[in-house]
């Protein structure tokens, strides 16, 4: 069947979400209490072991499937406008977002700014702390960076919507 990344994202959260459900529900019903005196039969909840285990390995089998499907189309699939697959873009990101948030740091600091005396009040030093940078230039590289992470990011969300893979499941 073919369907787009984010489709095959979607799918593989419901398999997931019904393999974490037979899961609940095999661990509510495999064993149960009853009193001395009473009908087990009476309070023995419905459970059917190789039912229950064929069901598990059948969504697990999906899950597999739908993986390696995704991995592979992440690993072949170029986007062309960074000449960069998709794994390499899951890279790309998260730096992107890391350097946009130091950048954040650094283009809100002050020139100059005191510093806190964590010693002895009677002492007459002062410290300052200085930007030793141009905060202009960090600044203007965080919008930089956050423009090519807000592109990237759209190039990336075109390709899982649009681009589709082959999936046997």
């Amino acid at each position: 069947m073919k369907m787009t990344s984010a489709q095959a994202a979607k799918v593989l959260r419901q398999l997931n979400d019904e393999h974490n459900t037979v899961l609940y529900r095999e661990s509510s019903t495999r064993s149960f209490l009853a009193s001395v005196g009473e009908d087990v039969g009476s309070v023995r909840p419905e459970y059917d072991y190789e039912a229950t285990q064929a069901k598990l390995g059948e969504i697990e089998t999906k899950i597999r499937k739908l993986k390696h499907a995704l991995n592979v189309f992440n690993s072949t699939t170029v986007i062309p406008e960074y000449d960069m697959t998709i794994d390499e873009m899951l890279v790309y990101l998260p730096q992107l977002s890391q350097r946009c948030s130091k950048l954040s740091e650094m283009k809100d600091a002050i020139p100059k700014v005191r510093e806190s005396a964590v010693y002895s009040r009677s002492s007459a030093i002062i410290d300052y702390r200085y930007a030793n940078y141009d905060i202009e230039k960090a600044a203007q590289d965080h919008r930089d960076a956050s423009n090519e992470l807000a592109k990237a990011q759209t190039a990336l969300d075109l390709i899982n919507n649009t681009a589709e893979l082959e999936i046997d499941l």
